[in-house]
């Protein structure tokens, strides 16, 4: 029950953080000085992206780069906000399950580790209530012997005699 709930609660999550990506996007492109900020942004990842292509299609990095307009410098940092905000509530999604799974998975293996310890212990009480059988048995043998009902309690050698006797045949 547990599992379903959380899955579709990081699926909503997932879902509400586009509207606010773009609410954040729209407030940033608003706002003066966060404008302005964003714009040098834009620009410093336009030159980068700019060289880095160059350099891959062995283009001349030497040129210079002219600079993105103000409303396209605008748009590709917003859009760059948006996404890197989407991304990260998906990384913090996936974050979580993890832990989640990973805090599920410990509580079972200790529950294991718990059978697996009460089995060792039934296992060492079984062994040393047979051992305290085996030497019941034999002070009954014992007790069997000194009062003559030797031939009564005589459950090992009857064993053995009648192996032998098989033997022979």
């Amino acid at each position: 029950m547990v599992l379903p709930v959380v899955k579709l609660g990081t699926l909503v999550l997932k879902t509400l953080s586009k509207p606010l990506a773009n609410r954040l996007k729209h407030q940033a492109a608003v706002h003066p000085r966060f404008r302005q900020l964003i714009i040098n942004l834009a620009q410093a990842n336009h030159r980068i992206t700019t060289k880095m292509q160059r350099r891959i299609y062995s283009h001349s990095t030497d040129v210079e780069i002219r600079p993105l307009n103000e409303e396209k410098a605008v748009q590709a940092a917003v859009d760059l906000i948006g996404e890197g905000f989407v991304f990260l509530v998906a990384g913090a999604a996936v974050i979580f399950e993890v832990q989640r799974s990973s805090r599920s998975e410990a509580r079972k293996e200790e529950l294991r580790k718990q059978q697996l310890e009460a089995l060792m212990q039934r296992d060492d009480d079984l062994a040393r209530e047979v051992e305290l059988l085996r030497h019941r048995i034999e002070e009954l043998e014992q007790l069997a012997k000194a009062k003559g009902l030797g031939g009564l309690f005589h459950f090992k050698h009857a064993n053995t005699e009648g192996e032998k006797s098989a033997k022979p045949a």
